[in-house]
């Protein structure tokens, strides 16, 4: 069956979307997405199954679109993951290119985040780094895929991040936990947020430095992405947390992007993907000023 046919069936299930028109694909690096009408229709990939709580999700998104930082859920399937959401007209869907040429890009995106964490919503995940690293390891037990060279020697030296974030209690709030840029909708004048898969409670500073990374950040947008969510220049603390975070998700993200290499998600060469990700997260841990942001957090 094809991707076109899969979602024809689909939206014949789906009473609000009977009538909408055709689907028509947009964009999607693990699952299927359409434009149907004035809706915007998720289908999951395959084998997401394993690693993203859709109760969870269906929860946050619904909390993210009170808070006005996400679209309208119009449907939720939490068995199956199919979602329905409303489609925002005349936003661009960000990339790194677009977070470089669009002017307030990265303060729009902290905005939104800032607004996002000050929501007092609650997710029921609590998204917590080392626990998700083992647990994705656990996932990779079971498949035929080899990890980056050094892996395990690096997650053992991320011990001494452990250590610094326990040093002292760290701020929950709600948190998208993914920003890739192509989860960020832009209207020029507000800066939107769509798929809640991987959301929880967490340190918000994980946002920023998960963005920043995505997004290939220079200094100075991330330092008006900083400016726009603090109102001012940010703690030490605060700065360094981000800058760990910076490299502590492409720590995560190198085994996300196994699992998917494993499931033979064709979206992209995941291969290059992952060990790309674990070159940069060992690039960032062995710079000189990684240190001083640890010694800033834990101080």
């Amino acid at each position: 069956m094809s991707d076109l046919d899969l979602a024809r069936d689909v939206i014949a299930s789906i009473p609000a979307l009977r009538g909408a028109g055709a689907p028509e694909r947009l964009g999607g690096l693990t699952n299927l997405v359409f434009r149907v009408g004035d809706s915007c229709l998720r289908i999951p990939g395959k084998g997401t199954e394993e690693f993203i709580d859709r109760a969870n999700e269906a929860v946050a998104a619904r909390e993210a679109a009170k808070a006005g930082v996400s679209p309208e859920v119009i449907h939720m399937d939490a068995a199956t993951g199919v979602m329905v959401t409303r489609f925002l007209e005349g936003a661009v869907t960000m990339s790194p290119e677009a977070f470089r040429t669009r002017q307030g890009a990265p303060a729009r995106a902290g905005a939104v985040f800032r607004r996002l964490h000050d929501s007092g919503a609650v997710f029921p995940f609590r998204f917590e780094l080392f626990a998700m690293i083992d647990d994705y390891l656990s996932i990779l037990a079971t498949k035929d895929v080899a990890l980056p060279e050094g892996y395990h020697d690096v997650v053992r030296d991320a011990g001494a991040v452990r250590a610094a974030l326990a040093a002292r209690s760290l701020p929950l709030a709600p948190c998208h936990c993914d920003p890739l840029c192509e989860n960020f909708l832009d209207t020029g004048k507000a800066m939107w947020i769509v798929d809640w898969e991987y959301s929880g409670m967490n340190d918000p500073m994980w946002d920023l430095g998960d963005l920043s990374v995505e997004a290939g950040f220079d200094e100075d947008q991330e330092e008006e992405m900083l400016r726009a969510y603090f109102g001012a220049q940010p703690a030490a603390r605060d700065r360094g947390r981000m800058v760990i975070y910076k490299a502590m998700c492409d720590l995560l993200w190198t085994l996300w992007g196994l699992i998917q290499l494993a499931n033979g998600n064709p979206a992209d060469d995941f291969r290059a993907y992952a060990d790309g990700r674990f070159a940069r997260c060992r690039r960032l841990m062995a710079d000189p000023a990684f240190a001083a942001h640890l010694a800033a957090v834990a101080a």
